[in-house]
């Protein structure tokens, strides 16, 4: 069997720069501040809940489009959070996390030689879920240091092949929130061009700053838009990877057309589970919210002090600085000699680029990390400031 890199429309994505980091810092023993999971488990009620389910035996297929209480308990949270009505039978799909939701989504929605329109830098997944469906991926650019964007530029992406917009808010990598006007605009493209929408929303709970605004809450939206987000970030449990979509019948059913032949079903126990959490809502998740706000200043604090140029997010896991302020020429040389040289670990921002250029000095650092870790990161980043 041959070990050679894939050819083809997927030879760019044969390796991540997450996988490479992780190696690093097992290598050298480095705090790992790259990847975006929480080092603590999330609420003793859903981890209970999940524990409960699987005792009672809820451990074999569940339905395809998922567990019917999660279905319900997923159309009632976006109602009381948002006002947006769902039928749980037809318009709302269990997905494994949002990660398969955004690419389920894609490859059910484009065809080949579509056109997709996101914003860089963009999740790592996008361009290669692009690649998978085929679709031509088209970039409008947010810029440091408040990750503006110009709408002309958003205009003049669309093209006559354009299919979708994907958009990502809050957004990762940068913790960007888009605001009302902002999503007024993607919105005005979108009815304009009669285009699909999916968005991913996996970090609507954690805004520090600022209101997240779902873009199918706006006028003549629900109809062309696609809503995903995951339980994993909201409840701090990455490794059970339920997510959902929501949209209408007509979308839905092709997303899960895809969806139905990447995995067919996800997790029982913990679909039971998160239909639980999820019924809890801001009981649960505003003490992680705050307990993450404390984290991210602890960081942003941290990092400034030692002279960086640090871009505090307004939602998410990460904080992106700028290496430039401390004589660094290039992120990506800068974060493969940071383990050696700190014992630390970080993410080039320029890895989320199609052209790299924007991001050639930008670093995005988790503080999703226990307190004791963050200071740790710190004491050892000292080594930094001559």
């Amino acid at each position: 069997m041959s070990t050679s890199p894939p050819g083809g429309r997927l030879a760019p994505f044969s390796t991540t720069i997450f996988a490479e980091m992780t190696a690093l810092a097992v290598a050298t023993g480095s705090v790992n501040l790259g990847q975006g999971f929480p080092d603590t488990d999330g609420p003793a009620e859903i981890l209970e809940a999940a524990i409960a389910a699987i005792r009672d035996g809820q451990n074999q297929y569940p339905p395809g489009p998922g567990v019917p209480a999660l279905r319900a308990a997923i159309a009632d949270h976006q109602r009381r959070c948002y006002g947006l009505d769902y039928d749980p039978d037809g318009e709302v799909l269990v997905t494994t996390g949002a990660t398969e939701g955004v690419a389920a989504a894609l490859i059910g929605l484009c065809e080949p030689g579509d056109e997709v329109v996101m914003f860089e830098p963009f999740y790592d997944s996008y361009a290669a879920d692009a690649a998978m469906a085929g679709a031509v991926a088209k970039m409008v650019t947010l810029r440091a240091p408040d990750w503006s964007w110009d709408p002309d530029v958003l205009r003049a992406a669309v093209s006559p092949r354009t299919r979708l917009v994907l958009l990502n808010s809050p957004h990762n990598p940068t913790g960007k929130v888009f605001g009302r006007a902002e999503l007024d605009e993607v919105a005005r493209v979108c009815r304009e061009h009669d285009l699909v929408a999916v968005t991913d929303e996996v970090y609507e709970h954690l805004v520090y700053d600022g209101e997240h605004v779902p873009l199918a809450s706006l006028e003549g939206m629900r109809e062309r838009t696609v809503s995903l987000s995951s339980a994993g970030k909201t409840f701090s449990v990455t490794g059970w990877k339920i997510g959902w979509a929501c949209g209408p019948a007509e979308l839905v059913a092709r997303v899960r057309a895809a969806k139905q032949f990447l995995t067919f079903a996800t997790g029982t126990p913990f679909q039971h589970a998160v239909a639980t959490g999820l019924a809890a809502g801001e009981r649960l998740v505003a003490p992680l919210r705050e307990s993450l706000r404390e984290r991210r200043d602890l960081l942003c604090d941290g990092l400034e002090s030692l002279g960086l140029a640090v871009y505090r997010p307004a939602a998410t896991y990460f904080a992106t600085s700028d290496v430039a302020s401390i004589g660094e020429t290039d992120a990506l040389a800068f974060c493969r000699e940071l383990p050696a040289r700190c014992g630390v670990v970080a993410v080039p921002s320029s890895v989320f680029y199609r052209d790299p250029e924007p991001g050639r000095t930008l670093v995005r650092w988790a503080f999703c990390k226990q307190p004791e870790v963050l200071r740790d990161a710190l004491v050892r980043l000292k080594a930094l400031v001559p």
